[in-house]
């Protein structure tokens, strides 16, 4: 999917004023291998309801760090019965419970947190794009996340030449709550990144 920064620039006007599932059946049908990413953190049933409205058969590629909450492995499988998700799962070649015990949970000024991080976020999530070989990906970014994500829109280009679709890149958490309530999905809080540490801190997928 080669487009230009000038094409890219004109299309995201254009979509704009498109609705999410509208966004994603412009992409599906623009994409030879489409994929969307999960990781089942707050209103991550959006993008999923979405992506699956536009190609109910989409590959659901989940990163499962292995640190999620209860809560969230809970929800995960409820969006997943709900939507009946394609999913790939993928996880760290080390059990949390031996990095626990090697390791821990570095804190982000300690050297050790970039390896941490490569280990449970980088290395599976770069292990799901080689097996898959996507040119689309769909993700949930949103403007105001982080500083990076300010800078991008509803399309971009990754390093990687994938074209990256955020069909709710302009939404507000409360647009969202809407959202999901119109369309009767759930919504779960109580979800925990441990590479992030900030909330607004890049998680390293995407920058």
């Amino acid at each position: 999917m080669g487009y230009s920064a000038e094409q890219l620039i004109d299309i995201n006007k254009e979509l704009k004023s498109k609705t999410p599932v509208e966004i994603a059946q412009w992409a599906v049908q623009n994409a030879k291998n489409p994929i969307v990413t999960t990781n089942f953190r707050p209103y991550e049933a959006a993008i999923l309801f979405a992506a699956t409205q536009a190609k109910s058969d989409i590959p659901v590629v989940w990163c499962d760090t292995g640190y999620n909450t209860p809560n969230t492995y809970r929800h995960a499988e409820e969006v997943i019965k709900l939507l009946d998700l394609k999913v790939d799962l993928y996880v760290p070649q080390q059990t949390a419970a031996h990095r626990d015990v090697v390791m821990g949970i570095p804190q982000i000024d300690d050297s050790r947190h970039k390896i941490f991080t490569e280990q449970v976020k980088l290395e599976p999530f770069k292990r799901a794009m080689a097996n898959h070989k996507p040119d689309l990906w769909f993700t949930n970014l949103r403007k105001g996340q982080t500083a990076h994500r300010d800078n991008l829109d509803i399309l971009s280009l990754g390093a990687d030449g994938v074209l990256k679709v955020s069909p709710f890149y302009y939404w507000s958490d409360a647009g969202l709550d809407a959202y999901l309530a119109e369309n009767k999905l759930p919504n779960e809080h109580k979800y925990f990144d441990p590479t992030k540490v900030l909330e607004n801190r890049e998680c390293g997928l995407h920058a």
